[in-house]
């Protein structure tokens, strides 16, 4: 595919996937009229390193752990540095704090749904209201 249909699919723009590629994310073919080409695993490269990127990791530590996520059992860094050990347990630990928020709002949405759900019911007996 091409970069602009790789943009459609991922919602990346054409200039972001340009800079992914400079940073050597993201390495494409070339036909030879120099346009750029891309499989289909690029889509979902291109997916994960916007979601390290939105987890607040820099680039330089993106392009360390991609190799890794294609074989998550053959992790080995040898040039891991303390710094990057520890970025990587900061990034995990808010990764963490942010799926428990997002799972207690996925919750309570859920229990809006349905008793919202439930009081559109004709049968459905009238719920008690409690406090959370």
């Amino acid at each position: 595919m091409r970069i602009g249909e790789l943009s459609e699919r991922t919602g990346t723009p054409r200039r972001l996937l340009r800079y992914y590629e400079e940073q050597r994310l993201i390495l494409p073919d070339r036909c030879t009229n120099g346009y750029r080409t891309y499989d289909e695993r690029s889509v979902d490269r291109v997916m994960q390193i916007r979601g390290l990127l939105d987890a607040g990791l820099p680039t330089r530590i993106i392009k360390q752990i991609l190799p890794c996520l294609d074989k998550p059992r053959a992790i080995h860094f040898a040039d891991a540095t303390p710094e990057m050990i520890a970025t990587l347990e900061d990034e995990r630990d808010r990764m963490a704090e942010r799926i428990r928020f997002l799972t207690r709002n996925r919750d309570a949405i859920t229990e809006y749904l349905d008793a919202v759900r439930g009081a559109d019911r004709p049968d459905a007996a009238p719920e008690a209201s409690t406090a959370s």
